[in-house]
């Protein structure tokens, strides 16, 4: 599902929810201006409880788009990525991993927690794992060992970002998609359709 931008919520969300909205970025926006001040805190930051609780106020199908706002709005560095990743739900977790792309961390921010969603077999965080972040951040065995792993949890492959770009020509992602193949047919278990597609891709004339 896309992100939503502020106004787009504005215009579907009903008025609760809207100004429930209002109040969780305003809260976001002032913790980013008084960051150093409330480095000195143990109190958890009033948007990060928005931010878990998003869903319940503002409906599950805008919940990615809230959180992302969140992050942006509290300007999210990678400390609080990662505790909002180690200590979400899989909402949460997914929410996170949807904002990489936007937030723009540097890649040492966001690998481990893409890496960690990869690890996983919920196909929720796999699929969100591997859009734009992964697609430019991921180095070439990591993101091979990615694809697979949506051939191997049932997350279509079209969820991997630049997909044609990234298997066009490679060889030894071929290579593992017919050993991978291979081992399917010799356990007399079906071979996912999205494989041959794969397959078809790595060739170096293969157009995006």
């Amino acid at each position: 599902m896309a992100i939503l931008t502020r106004s787009e919520l504005d215009a579907r969300l009903p008025g609760a929810a809207r100004a429930w909205l209002h109040e969780a970025l305003a809260e976001a926006a002032h913790s980013a201006t008084a960051r150093d001040a409330a480095a000195t805190s143990y109190a958890v930051p009033a948007w990060e409880l928005r931010f878990a609780a998003a869903g319940r106020h503002c409906g599950q199908e805008y919940a990615d788009s809230v959180r992302t706002l969140l992050l942006h709005e509290a300007r999210a560095d990678a400390d609080t990525l990662t505790r909002l990743y180690q200590q979400g739900t899989a909402a949460e977790r997914r929410a996170v991993l949807l904002a990489l792309p936007l937030l723009g961390p540097a890649p040492a921010a966001g690998l481990p927690l893409v890496e960690d969603a990869l690890r996983t077999n919920d196909t929720r965080l796999v699929a969100a794992a591997v859009g734009p972040y992964a697609a430019e951040h991921l180095d070439p065995h990591s993101w091979r060992h990615a694809l697979l792993k949506c051939l191997f949890t049932g997350v279509p492959v079209d969820a991997a970002e630049g997909l044609a770009h990234r298997a066009r020509g490679d060889a030894e992602l071929a290579r593992m998609l017919g050993d991978y193949a291979a081992e399917r047919t010799a356990a007399g278990r079906p071979v996912p359709a999205d494989l041959h597609r794969v397959l078809a891709l790595t060739s170096p004339t293969e157009e995006s």
